[in-house]
C-alpha cells in the first residue's frame, strides 16, 4: 500500500534556541529563506505524500499559520507584482495540513500516537524535523523503496562514531542486505562499549498503522514518557521491522550549530545564492588561514 500520510511531531519547547524559541517555534527558524519544518514537508510531497499531520503544542500556531492560505498577503504580492508570489502561494497548497495538539509532552512515541485518530489505519511517514537530511535519492525515497520492496516499517539509520552513539537508539539486527537490517531491538542511549551496532537512528520512518498499537500498550518509563523506541522493539516483535543506511548528508538543526551548517549547504544548492556563497566562503577560509598564520599555529 502506498504511504500518503506522513506525520511531524512538533511539540518541543526548543530549550537549546531559547531564548529565541520563547516565542518562535524552533522548527520556524530559517534554513535561508524557508522554515526548517518545510524541509521534511518537501521531502515528503516530491515523494507522493499527500496529507502532513503536525503534532504541535500550545503557543506554536505559527507553524500551523505558515502552511495556511494567506490571501491578503497574497493579493498585496499580486499587486505589487512581486516574484515572491508564487513561493508563497506555493507553500499553502503544498499538502493538506492536520493539526493534532500533544496537551503533555510526553515523549516523541506518545506525540506519534497522539497521531492515530488522523492517520487512520494506513501506513506513514515520521520525520523528526531537527534532522536536516540532504541528498539524491532523498531520505524518503529509500525508505519508501524499501517499504514497498519488504512489506515492512522501515527505519532510517546513519553510522555514527563509537564515541557518539550514547547519544542515540542504535540498531540490533541481521543484515538481509548490504544496507539494510532487519531489526530485532533497540538499544536507546547505549552506555560505552556496548552498543549492538554503529547504526544510530536518525529517521525518518515508515511505520504500518501497527504501531499505533505498540505505542498504546507502552506505560509511561522511568521519566514519564512513552518512548518510541520502546514501541519499535514491540512491534518488531510482532512483524518484520528493518533499519536502512541511509545515504545522505546529515545536520542537526536542533542545535544553533547544525542548524547554521545547513542554511550555508543549502544555500550553496540554491543558484541564486551559491556564487556569493562560496566568494564569501573562500574570503572566510582565507581570513582565517591568516589568523592561524598570525598567531603560529600554523606555518
Amino acid at each position: 500500500m502506498a504511504i500518503r500520510t506522513a506525520v511531524i511531531p512538533a511539540a518541543g519547547i526548543g530549550t537549546r534556541f531559547l531564548p529565541v524559541s520563547k516565542s518562535v517555534p524552533k522548527e520556524m527558524l530559517p534554513l535561508v529563506d524557508y522554515p526548517a519544518i518545510q524541509h521534511c514537508v518537501e521531502q515528503a510531497v516530491q515523494c507522493g505524500i499527500e496529507r502532513i499531520v503536525l503534532v504541535t503544542s500550545r503557543g506554536k500556531n505559527a507553524i500551523e499559520d505558515y502552511f495556511s492560505v494567506a490571501p491578503e498577503l497574497e493579493r498585496i504580492l499580486r499587486e505589487r507584482n512581486n516574484p515572491k508570489l508564487e513561493q508563497v502561494a506555493r507553500v499553502s497548497r503544498l499538502a493538506e495540513i492536520v493539526p493534532v495538539i500533544q496537551h503533555e509532552q510526553l515523549g516523541l512515541g506518545h506525540a506519534v500516537l497522539c497521531a492515530r485518530d488522523a492517520v487512520g489505519n494506513e501506513p506513514f511517514m515520521v520525520y523528526l524535523p531537527d534532522e536536516i537530511l540532504i541528498g539524491q535519492p532523498s531520505a524518503t525515497e529509500q525508505i519508501l523503496t524499501v517499504f514497498e520492496s519488504l512489506q515492512g516499517s522501515v527505519i532510517g539509520v546513519m553510522e555514527q562514531p563509537t564515541e557518539e552513539l550514547e547519544r542515540y537508539g542504535v540498531a540490533a539486527g541481521a543484515n538481509v542486505s548490504s544496507r539494510t537490517m532487519q531489526l530485532s531491538h533497540v538499544v536507546e542511549k547505549p552506555k560505552p562499549g556496548t552498543a549492538p551496532s554503529n547504526l544510530a537512528i536518525v529517521g525518518p520512518y515508515a511505520f504500518t498503522p501497527s504501531i499505533f498499537k505498540s505505542l498504546a500498550s507502552l506505560s509511561p518509563g522511568a521519566i514519564g514518557e512513552i518512548q518510541l523506541s520502546d514501541a519499535i522493539d514491540a512491534l518488531a516483535a510482532n512483524e518484520p521491522v528493518f533499519a536502512h543506511s541511509i545515504d545522505v548528508h546529515r545536520f542537526d538543526a536542533g542545535t544553533p550549530i547544525g542548524l547554521l551548517q545547513a542554511s550555508v549547504e543549502l544555500a550553496l544548492e540554491r543558484p541564486e545564492y551559491s556564487a556569493e556563497m562560496r566568494a564569501w566562503l573562500n574570503n572566510l577560509a582565507n581570513r582565517l588561514t591568516q589568523v592561524r598564520t598570525t598567531d603560529g599555529s600554523s606555518s
